[in-house]
This record gives C-alpha cells, sequence and structure tokens, in this order.
C-alpha cells in the first residue's frame, strides 16, 4: 500500500491534471454536438384533434393529411428557414380531458412550435386558454365554433387563428337566404343537438335571426345520440313551421330527416355543414340526404390545383366529401410557414404578429389568401368564400337557386 501511494505521490504535476483537462474538453465537444444537432432539429408542429371517436374524426383525419402534404411539399423545397418540418398528431376521442391534456402534452413535451386543430370546437374552448398562457399560435383547420378565435379579454393577445368554416359565417348565409325567401319561408323553427356544438350554433342563430328581423315559432333541441325527433317535430307542424334551420352534427341531422319521413313532415332544410360527412349520408340513405341545403368550402367541382391533391390524398380519405378538410389543413400549414419566414424565426409571438399581418398573398390550394388576419380579426375564411352545396345522386354539388343568385355581401348580417 505504501508503494501505490509513493508512485501516485511521484507523478508529475501536468499528468495528474490531464484528467480534468480531459473532461473539460469532452464536456465541450458534447455541448457542441448537442448544439449542432439541435440546429439540425426538425420544426415539430403538433395536430390536437378527434382521430377516431366521433362522427366528426373523419374531418381530423382528412385535415392531418393535408398537413402532412403541406409538410412534403415544404420539406422538399429546402423547408422553412432551413429546417424541416414534422407532423406529431394526438387522438383526443372527443373528450375535453383528453384534448386539454394532449394540448399540455404537446408544448410542454414535444416542444411543437404551433398546435393545428382540434375537431371538435367545444375542445379548443377547453383549451384555448394553454395557447394563450403558452403563447403558442393555433391554425383551426376543422372546429368550427365561433367563440373559438375570440380574445380571452379584451384587446389581449391571441393565438387563435382559423382556416376553416365559421358557425357564424354559415348561420348569416342562412338566415339571409330565409329573409329573402319570402315565398316559401313564412314561419322558421330552430333545432340543435344539446352539445356546445350545437347550443354554439342555436345561440348564432337566435342572434342573427334577430338581427334579420325573423319571428322564430319554434325551438326544440335533441341529444346527439337520439333516433327518434318524432316529438319535437310535431311541435315544429303545431306551429306551422315551414323553414327549419338546424345545427347539429352529420348523424344527428340524418336520425332528424329519418323522424321527418316518419310522420311525414317536410319543411325546407337548412343546416350546418355537417350534412356534408359521410355518416349523415350512410345514416340518411340517397333520397332523404337530398333534402338539406348546406354551406362547405368546395364542392365535388373542383379546381386544378384541388384536384392534384385529390388525387395524393384521395385514396386515404375515409370519405371523399372530407376533402374540404384536407384543404383547410393544407393551407394552414402554408400559412404558418409563411408567417415563420416573414418573422424568420419560429417563436410564438414573432410567428403570431407576422400572422396578423402578411406582407405577401399566400398561394394557397383552396383560394390566394392576402391579408387573410389582422389584430382583431383571425378568420381566413368568411360567407363570401362559402359554397352552397346539397347532396344529389351521391355526390356533394353546387346548389343554387333563384335566392342564392340574388344573395350579396350586404345581406350576410351578423
Amino acid at each position: 500500500m505504501f508503494a501505490t501511494l509513493n508512485s501516485l505521490s511521484s507523478q508529475k504535476p501536468e499528468t495528474a491534471m490531464s484528467i480534468p483537462k480531459f473532461l473539460k474538453r469532452a464536456a465541450l465537444v458534447a455541448s457542441l454536438v448537442a448544439a449542432a444537432a439541435a440546429s439540425a432539429q426538425d420544426v415539430k408542429l403538433g395536430y390536437n384533434g378527434d382521430l377516431s371517436a366521433s362522427p366528426s374524426a373523419q374531418s381530423g383525419q382528412a385535415a392531418v393529411l393535408g398537413m402532412e402534404a403541406a409538410i412534403a411539399d415544404l420539406n422538399a423545397a429546402g423547408g422553412v428557414l432551413g429546417k424541416k418540418l414534422s407532423l406529431v398528431t394526438r387522438d383526443d376521442t372527443s373528450a375535453p380531458p383528453k384534448s386539454i391534456q394532449n394540448m399540455s402534452e404537446l408544448v410542454d413535451n414535444e416542444k411543437v412550435s404551433a398546435v393545428f386543430g382540434p375537431t371538435n370546437s367545444g375542445n379548443a374552448m377547453a383549451w384555448k386558454h394553454i395557447a394563450n398562457q403558452k403563447k403558442i399560435p393555433v391554425i383551426g383547420n376543422v372546429g368550427s365554433g365561433t367563440d373559438i378565435t375570440k380574445p380571452m379579454s379584451p384587446g389581449a393577445d391571441n393565438y387563435m387563428f382559423r382556416v376553416s368554416m365559421v358557425d357564424r359565417e354559415q348561420v348569416a348565409a342562412l338566415m339571409a337566404y330565409v329573409k329573402k325567401n319570402t315565398d316559401k319561408s313564412k314561419v322558421v323553427g330552430l333545432m340543435a343537438e344539446t352539445t356546445g356544438y350545437g347550443q354554439g350554433g342555436l345561440k348564432d342563430m337566435e342572434e342573427i335571426a334577430k338581427l334579420q328581423n325573423i319571428k322564430i315559432a319554434a325551438t326544440e333541441r335533441f341529444g346527439v345520440g337520439d333516433t327518434d325527433m318524432t316529438s319535437q317535430l310535431g311541435k315544429m307542424k303545431s306551429a306551422g313551421v315551414d323553414t327549419v334551420v338546424v345545427w347539429a352534427q352529420g348523424t344527428p341531422i340524418a336520425q332528424l330527416v329519418r323522424s321527418m319521413e316518419k310522420i311525414n313532415y317536410f319543411p325546407l332544410v337548412l343546416s350546418s355543414w355537417a350534412a356534408d360527412n359521410i355518416t349523415f349520408y350512410d345514416a340518411a340513405g340517397k333520397t332523404l340526404a337530398e333534402k338539406p341545403i348546406f354551406m362547405r368550402t368546395v364542392s365535388e367541382t373542383r379546381t386544378p390545383a384541388q384536384q392534384k391533391l385529390f388525387d395524393r390524398v384521395g385514396p386515404k380519405l375515409k370519405a371523399p366529401g372530407s376533402f374540404s378538410f384536407a384543404l383547410h389543413g393544407y393551407d394552414s400549414v402554408m400559412l404558418y410557414a409563411a408567417a415563420a419566414k416573414q418573422a424568420n424565426s419560429f417563436d410564438g409571438p414573432a410567428v403570431r404578429v407576422a400572422l396578423e399581418d402578411l406582407k405577401t398573398p399566400v398561394q394557397g390550394v383552396l383560394k390566394t389568401y392576402d391579408k387573410p388576419f389582422s389584430k382583431t380579426n383571425h378568420e381566413a375564411l368568411t360567407a363570401k368564400d362559402l359554397v352552397w352545396i346539397r347532396w344529389k345522386d351521391g355526390k356533394l354539388l353546387p346548389y343554387s337557386d333563384p335566392i342564392v343568385g340574388a344573395l350579396a355581401g350586404a345581406d350576410f348580417k351578423q
């Protein structure tokens, strides 16, 4: 033992110091390698929405397909600010608690630079405070609830944007149709499912009916899982209602028209865009599916650019009718990329400011976006971007009549 101690004490000072020096150099090299790896990492984007559970899940699936196509195109062109983009998806199964958990996980654990979705409007309302607190831009591309993009408080910085339908814009158009349809829409009733989506739409319908001086003769509600609405329809019929404006998801709208058949009562039906969902068509059947008139962002008559995207993602869609959400998904990513490039940063506040003042028009597949957002308006699509639709022979085709042809921008009061 003494020999060992003597041998250690006899080492030269510079030899004894070599281990600490080596460790310092190793730590420096490791930090440089880590920094280089971090700079080379993909920029993560997140999708948080229903991909499996509710009738709207196919819409979320289509939005993800559109996002993936946009990311592939951007990466093939060199990425954004020299970085490749990647997509992290989380299925919230239409449940608000799960959606909140997903949002926290995407922001805190996955470190995404932006979030897209959700599929269901109520879930966006459940976690929009997280996006605003964490300063993470959200670009909705499915959920249409009116209040999603409203700031948390007047004048507050707002991180919620949208490239999709907006309930209030649809309602404004439907009520404008009712107002001009003086020959056939003399007694109007409102119907809505009891979910947050349905009741939010009902609130919009009641408010805009008042703006349009449209008297509502009857208002009825039904559960999202109800299969028989004959009781509610009986009250509509007794009130002499000739026009029903309904806000619900696809399957309940189908159960509504099936209930109309049971009592042989077929008023004019104007509905939310959820009637474009294949779950509506499948549940209603070909003949009854042709009853409602509604609006959406695209018909099955496509532009060349839209057809090109459809050819890419169409085979993966659960239903061709969900393609509109693929368009929204594609364009929402393109708008985010344009804002990041303008900001020269993926920093949330910088991207938000850029989104609110995009200097250069962005060529999307749905349309060209020329200053789509501002400080006070976070909606990229308005009533003038929507098309009237009706199912015909199993296809979502443009609908027109003299009333539709006579509508102008000033008619869409809201």
